[in-house]
């Protein structure tokens, strides 16, 4: 994986092979077990004959050449392809090894791996797992979380990020996000307002308890016994409008006539 700052970078950073922690060589394990690159995943079977569908972790196609020779992830064995071919983002092959399907479903989920190069990579590019873990921290400070996961997608690579208020973000590496990529020196710094984050969200005033009607116009007193000459607690009739002596006196007659 490349810096995506550096001055050569392309706009996605293209990817060194992933790295894979294997427990330590013993004298009986010989050098298959040592540190190694994992340049594929085993995703799945297909058909009847042990062919697999394997997503590609390595940036050389003739890795998965026929005769090509891959270790297989925290084993000391060793899988020749004998075919393959392109099946969309990733690969289909079979391996020598591999003739039926109960074989081929062993291998789920496993990584296929190649002996670590002398070589040094070259300045500002990484190997995927010297990412794991490292802290990710916006550009103005807050730490969003760890790297927890590196994948494949649109032609480059997304870190997924976790353990930050956030929850987990999708970082794609890629100069317009990602402002410093140093694994090294523990520490990768994005972009906040590339990544469509807010910064501490505005508190919000409680809510008071809330007051009726008739609480905001005032209690009365006591509710004072009905009188029975003048109404009853049946009297449902709701409140007349204001209206003066006259008025009344005027509605009591039509009411008697």
């Amino acid at each position: 994986m490349s810096s995506p700052d550096g001055a050569n970078s392309p706009e996605g950073a293209s990817p060194a092979e992933a790295t894979q922690p294997v427990e330590e060589a013993s004298a009986e394990d010989g050098p298959a077990a040592a540190e190694r690159l994992a340049v594929g995943q085993v995703r799945g079977v297909h058909g009847l004959n042990g062919a697999l569908r394997v997503e590609i972790l390595s940036d050389e196609p003739t890795r998965f050449a026929a005769g090509s020779r891959l270790h297989l992830e925290d084993s000391d064995r060793i899988l020749t392809v004998a075919w393959v071919q392109d099946d969309g983002p990733g690969l289909l092959l079979r391996f020598e090894e591999v003739t039926s399907r109960e074989a081929a479903d062993g291998l789920r989920e496993r990584y296929l791996e190649v002996p670590h190069p002398a070589r040094p990579l070259p300045e500002g590019e990484f190997y995927w797992h010297e990412l794991m873990d490292v802290p990710v921290l916006a550009d103005d400070g807050e730490v969003l979380g760890k790297v927890a996961d590196i994948f494949r997608a649109g032609g480059g690579e997304i870190l997924g990020v976790r353990g930050g208020r956030h929850g987990e973000l999708l970082v794609p590496t890629v100069r317009a996000v990602v402002r410093e990529l140093e694994p090294r020196a523990g520490r990768i710094v994005v972009d906040r307002e590339a990544l469509g984050l807010q910064k501490d969200p505005v508190a919000r005033r409680p809510r008071g308890r809330r007051t009726t009607r008739a609480l905001r116009r005032g209690v009365p007193g006591p509710v004072a016994q009905a009188d029975p000459g003048t109404a009853t607690p049946h009297d449902t009739t709701p409140d007349r409008p204001g209206m003066d002596g006259a008025q009344a006196e005027r509605m009591d007659e039509n009411a008697t006539t």
